[in-house]
């Protein structure tokens, strides 16, 4: 067996930190692609571009979080066939997804470059903003080839407990994507087109490098794969959407609440469009913690399971939620209480910087229940439960976040603050589904 990162050996909570760090950064580079186009747009051009990257880059967020839960079954099956000692069931893993997504990918690209303008329409995008929402998504879609690619080989470098090499693919697109932010923004003009061409750049280098590195160790991993892997093999890639479709699912339900969240918000005006805009891009880099030790968990808890120690991939939940609770307080203390002052990094307006400030109050509860929910979603995943976790998704989006919004903004029309109360409560229902399916759990299983 070739040499990998194995983690079903050493101490679990040193083991399952110096995994989760480097996704951690990661996460947090993924994050600035988003974060950086707002910043860039928020100081260099105006409201309108403001609102319409806030509003495009929802939407594009909630296709990569579809296509990351996508494949998630890939790294599931790739920790558990690495786990057994199964390298070349591992390759056909790999191949089979390859197969799966690129199709995935071509459909993408066909869908948001010819339904960008019934897509900002549905969004609600401000009259004023409608034209750059449009062009920021039709640029972005037409780069979801890369997208997808950069996620499929980021699923399969989480599978062999290789965190390092997408922090690296990370660091390298995300400092052209600066660059070309202001050089396209602030040197061209662009607006919010500037900010989609360099997202898009970004993420082209990003896969053509991780391309490169594969190619580079291919003697050094820890599956065997060769062009005969890449085929339409039924049986893998049944498996592999049996596994990372519910969690596809799951992730489009929840960003699809957010998604009709900031069309109620589009109603309220271009300035509160904005300042929910940026709130949401404040949230992502508050959430870095607990996505971070979601991803990490699943494959840590899918190579211990597929290894047969249950019993370790419980203790690493448990070690997960106490150190991401400790770093919840710390983020949850930063959005009440300096929400203004985070807003103020992504818009020099200083009411758009208000209106965000008002929705991460609400959004401060969240940082403390999140802690728990993604670590659990992390775990569950692992396990291969991915119907318990869509099923808690749907409930959590459809049953209480979208009805509590739209209840609030009839009751409260206006109040960001009251319309941002509707994440932590569905959070929390979620985290008492998620208690219950556990104890649930651990009845089946017998190395409890």
């Amino acid at each position: 067996m070739k040499r990998t990162n194995r983690l079903t050996e050493g101490n679990i909570l040193h083991t399952l930190i110096r995994f989760a760090v480097p996704v951690f950064f990661t996460l947090f580079l993924q994050a600035l692609y988003g974060g950086v186009d707002l910043l860039v747009v928020g100081q260099f051009a105006a409201t309108a571009d403001v609102s319409g990257v806030a509003t495009g880059s929802m939407l594009m967020s909630t296709v990569t979080m579809v296509i990351t839960g996508l494949s998630m079954g890939i790294t599931i099956l790739v920790g558990e066939r690495i786990g057994r000692g199964e390298p070349d069931e591992a390759g056909r893993a790999i191949g089979g997804g390859i197969c799966l997504f690129a199709a995935f990918g071509v459909l993408l690209t066909v869908v948001l470059l010819a339904g960008a303008e019934p897509l900002a329409r549905l969004l609600h995008a401000p009259e004023e903003a409608f034209a750059e929402t449009v062009e920021y998504i039709r640029i972005c879609g037409g780069g979801s080839l890369f997208i997808v690619a950069y996620n499929v080989l980021g699923a399969v470098f989480r599978g062999i407990g290789d965190a390092r090499t997408p922090l690296f693919t990370v660091m390298l697109a995300c400092v052209i994507n600066i660059g070309g932010d202001l050089l396209l923004v602030e040197g061209f003009h662009l607006g919010a087109a500037g900010a989609a061409l360099a997202t898009v750049a970004a993420q082209a280098v990003s896969v053509v490098v991780s391309l490169a590195v594969i190619r580079r160790r291919k003697d050094r991993l820890p599956f065997h794969f060769s062009r005969r892997s890449v085929r339409f093999d039924g049986r893998i890639i049944a498996l592999e959407l049996r596994l990372g479709l519910p969690v596809a699912l799951q992730e489009l339900l929840v960003g699809t609440s957010f998604l009709v969240i900031q069309t109620i918000v589009n109603t309220f005006g271009v300035t509160a469009s904005a300042g929910v805009g940026v709130a949401e891009k404040v949230c992502v880099f508050l959430m870095l913690v607990p996505s971070a030790y979601m991803h990490s968990m699943s494959a840590f808890v899918a190579q211990n399971m597929g290894g047969g120690q249950p019993r370790r991939a419980k203790r690493a939940l448990g070690y997960g939620i106490l150190t991401a609770f400790a770093a919840g307080l710390v983020m949850a203390w930063l959005a009440f209480f300096h929400g203004d002052a985070l807003s103020l990094l992504f818009a020099k307006d200083a009411a758009v910087a208000a209106a965000s400030h008002s929705y991460l109050k609400a959004y401060a509860i969240d940082c403390l229940f999140t802690s728990f929910l993604f670590c659990f979603v992390g775990y569950f995943n692992g396990c291969g439960q991915t119907l318990f976790v869509m099923v808690q998704g749907l409930l959590g989006a459809v049953g209480i976040r979208l009805p509590l919004a739209f209840l609030i903004s009839r009751l409260l029309p206006g109040s960001i603050f009251a319309l941002g109360l509707s994440s932590p409560c569905s959070t929390l229902i979620q985290i008492l589904l998620c208690g219950f399916w556990y104890v649930r759990c651990r009845k089946q299983w017998k190395d409890a």
